[in-house]
């Protein structure tokens, strides 16, 4: 069964920063595409950050330049530094992954990222 475990959330003041993980188990398929998406209260889930397999990155205008996402392949991990954190970043962050023969795409449970003086 696959499973996508995300941590590193926490809470943290403006201008600090945090880096999240996830690691997906439970699969010997490649993981192809690895994503963080956000979720604040009262707000869609939006795409923050993603990643191929061959390292090709994408993010959204919020973030760029202040969030890094990267991915270790031989432990089919994805990261996401967070620098430079503003309150409103604040949100349910969920790493999101799909993968080379596997139909549709999985989720974690979400990790709190907080942003407050």
């Amino acid at each position: 069964q696959v499973q996508l475990v995300e941590s590193g959330g926490g809470l943290v003041q403006p201008g600090e920063s945090l880096r999240l993980s996830c690691a997906v188990s439970g699969t010997d398929f490649s993981v192809h595409v690895m994503g963080w998406y956000r979720q604040a209260p009262g707000k869609q889930r939006e795409l923050v950050a993603a990643i191929s397999s061959g390292g090709t990155t994408s993010y959204s205008d919020s973030v760029k330049g202040r969030f890094t996402i990267s991915r270790d392949n031989a432990k089919n991990t994805a990261y996401l530094q967070m620098n430079s954190l503003k309150p409103e970043d604040a949100a349910v962050y969920y790493c999101n992954a799909n993968f080379f023969g596997i139909d549709g795409d999985f989720w974690g449970q979400g990790t709190q990222v907080t942003v407050s003086s």
